[in-house]
């Protein structure tokens, strides 16, 4: 015998649009349920439809899906747990931030950083994908890992962060994208930039586990030969922390 749990949001229940093809898709589904939650159209203790479900009400893949999930989980407004689903565990976003605040002149040297990222990186994922061997997938794997030990070490994880990124670009197979990273070397990774004073410790440990997760999409899509994907997680990794610099610039 089975049964949808009560406490299940239900494909039906959730007053969606199908999306075009402009724009990033996972933005507007994240926005979309980001609505839902904090309108108390999907209620605190709630879970949300499956992954399967989301998928055919938006009409997008599971990688779209996958990356509004992890965008409202950076909003702290769900939780995810592996046999139980995603849960709604409150309805007001409050995003993990790296800091307590930065000078003017670090924020505009991140985002020129970020922007320069942005134009390159996920077009190295991209290649990253098409090209890599067998000693690449290792690396990247092994690089991986060393970033999730060092979260849990409960450190700022800048040189595993760093690593991970300069394994994509030696995957790529182009000298090019290996220089670039060499050339800059930590200060690419924004937190390597911030001052102790500006860190904001509390919330460290959860903005880490939001990069964790864009890593793991990232390595995912790399490792899976997914190029186009590989391309977008990049993307939407980079992107993500350039809007959220940018905050402390508007500020």
């Amino acid at each position: 015998m089975t049964g949808k749990p009560e406490n299940l949001a239900t494909v039906a229940q959730l007053n969606v649009q199908k999306l075009s093809r402009e724009g990033s898709l996972s933005v507007h589904v994240a926005d979309q349920l980001e609505t839902l939650i904090t309108s108390g159209g999907i209620t605190v203790g709630q879970k949300l439809p499956t992954e399967n479900g989301l998928c055919e009400s938006f009409g997008v893949s599971r990688t779209v899906i996958r990356e509004a999930i992890t965008h409202l989980k950076s909003l702290g407004l769900v939780e995810t747990r592996r046999g139980v689903g995603t849960t709604v565990i409150r309805t007001s976003a409050v995003e993990a931030m790296p800091a307590e605040r930065i000078s003017p002149t670090t924020v505009e040297d991140i985002l020129h950083v970020l922007e320069l990222r942005l134009n390159l990186e996920p077009a190295a994922a991209e290649l990253a994908a098409q090209r890599h061997d067998d000693d690449d997938r290792r690396i990247l794997q092994e690089k991986h890992d060393a970033f999730i030990r060092a979260r849990a070490e409960k450190t700022q994880a800048r040189t595993e962060d760093y690593e991970f990124h300069y394994a994509i670009a030696e995957a790529t197979k182009n000298p090019f994208f290996k220089a670039f990273y060499e050339q800059l070397s930590q200060s690419v990774i924004p937190r390597a930039k911030l001052m102790s004073i500006e860190i904001n410790t509390s919330s460290t440990d959860k903005y880490l586990a939001r990069v964790e997760e864009e890593h793991t999409y990232i390595l995912e899509a790399i490792l899976a030969r997914d190029p186009a994907t590989a391309r977008e997680m990049m993307y939407q990794h980079l992107n993500r922390a350039r809007n959220m610099y940018a905050k402390f610039q508007e500020a």
